[in-house]
């Protein structure tokens, strides 16, 4: 063990760097690359995230209603939260798509 030290060799870090060029490993990720530009499937999204905040605050107002023994007060208390935070989200979505085709970050309170 005499000799060795934890540093690599500085060769073969260059060739490791140049190999990864070569292969395209080093290409930084696009920035929105992950966003879906198609209007099909922006009007997917945006209907997901609606169903998606309905059924969970359905689910949780069920949830309650049955442990609590109660009418469906908090169901339907949970229903139009569910329903507002669902229409909450798809604004951001679409404010988010708006600073995007603008070129500028959205705003944010």
């Amino acid at each position: 063990m005499s000799g060795n030290s934890s540093k690599p060799d500085p060769s073969f870090e260059e060739r490791l760097r140049a190999a990864r060029q070569r292969q395209g490993l080093d290409t930084p990720p696009a920035e929105h690359a992950a966003v879906d530009k198609s209007g099909l499937g922006f009007g997917l999204r945006a209907g997901m995230e609606l169903v998606a905040a309905e059924l969970v605050a359905g689910v949780i107002g069920w949830g309650l209603d049955h442990f609590l023994h109660t009418l469906p007060l908090f169901l339907v208390i949970f229903v139009l939260l569910g329903g507002a935070a669902g229409v909450l989200n798809v604004m951001r979505m679409f404010a988010r798509a708006d600073s995007d085709r603008a070129g500028h970050p959205p705003r944010t309170r």
